[in-house]
């Protein structure tokens, strides 16, 4: 049976937590049913002691930055590193960061300030499980930092004015993705809610929730990481919403 690991790094707000899923049911629910998996909480130490025995590992978004001095940071780095072409790896928000910075890149909070509300990227490579084909994708985001620098071996598949380094891809066997396919429309705009006047500008924020309000491309990159986890073959070619 295919099993993944879903290295839970952050939690939703207290303020939304009865109201909301944590990150692993939604991921859980992205995969669907029939796909086992084994939740880890990374901020307590724990992480896979084989990263060959899962099928693929995903970590969660946190509001936590890589740069934070945290102890569970470095070990998750450290982690990373050592499962990399081992299991296939897919990172989200910060683990797209994670990612990043475990294999040589550079993250920071970016002086352009939040990304709030949905966005949309281009896709700058066709790689083998982005079916349906989709040549733009908008997706929730919710971020202040951002990767800056990438190693030589990256390659960017996804990008934006606001996020250059939107996603991106390490050989054959990691991938991550700067926005959130996880979320709700109504859990973003939860969490824009809840920033509002103290840490999101409210003319951001107005525009952010009218954003959400606009068809989204959450199922084309659902059906992307389900195939580059479960190694789904591809299926005719065609375009998603994002044309």
């Amino acid at each position: 049976m295919t099993r993944i690991a879903i290295l839970e790094t952050g939690h939703p707000p207290e303020h939304l937590k009865n109201d909301f899923d944590d990150y692993p049911a939604r991921f859980r629910a992205l995969l669907g049913e029939g796909v086992a998996t084994t939740r880890f909480d990374v901020q307590s130490g724990h992480l896979p002691d084989d990263p060959s025995a899962f099928q693929g590992a995903i970590v969660t978004g946190s509001a936590a930055g890589v740069y934070d001095d945290l102890p569970w940071i470095p070990q998750l780095v450290s982690w990373l590193r050592a499962a990399r072409g081992r299991t296939r790896l897919v990172g989200i928000c910060f683990g797209h960061q994670a990612l990043a910075h475990a294999f040589g890149g550079a993250v920071e909070k970016s002086d352009k300030g939040w990304g709030v509300g949905l966005h949309r990227y281009d896709v700058r490579v066709d790689e083998p499980w982005m079916h349906p084909r989709a040549r733009t994708i908008a997706i929730p985001v919710s971020h202040q930092d951002q990767v800056t620098a990438i190693s030589d071996d990256a390659r960017v598949i996804a990008s934006s004015g606001f996020t250059p380094y939107a996603g991106l891809a390490w050989g054959q066997d990691a991938i991550s993705f700067q926005c959130h396919p996880e979320f709700q429309p109504d859990y973003a705009a939860a969490l824009i809610e809840g920033r509002r006047g103290t840490r999101i500008p409210h003319p951001v924020a107005d525009e952010a929730i009218d954003s959400l309000k606009r068809p989204n491309d959450r199922a084309v990159l659902t059906a992307w990481i389900r195939a580059f986890l479960l190694l789904t073959p591809p299926p005719v070619e065609d375009y998603g919403s994002g044309i």
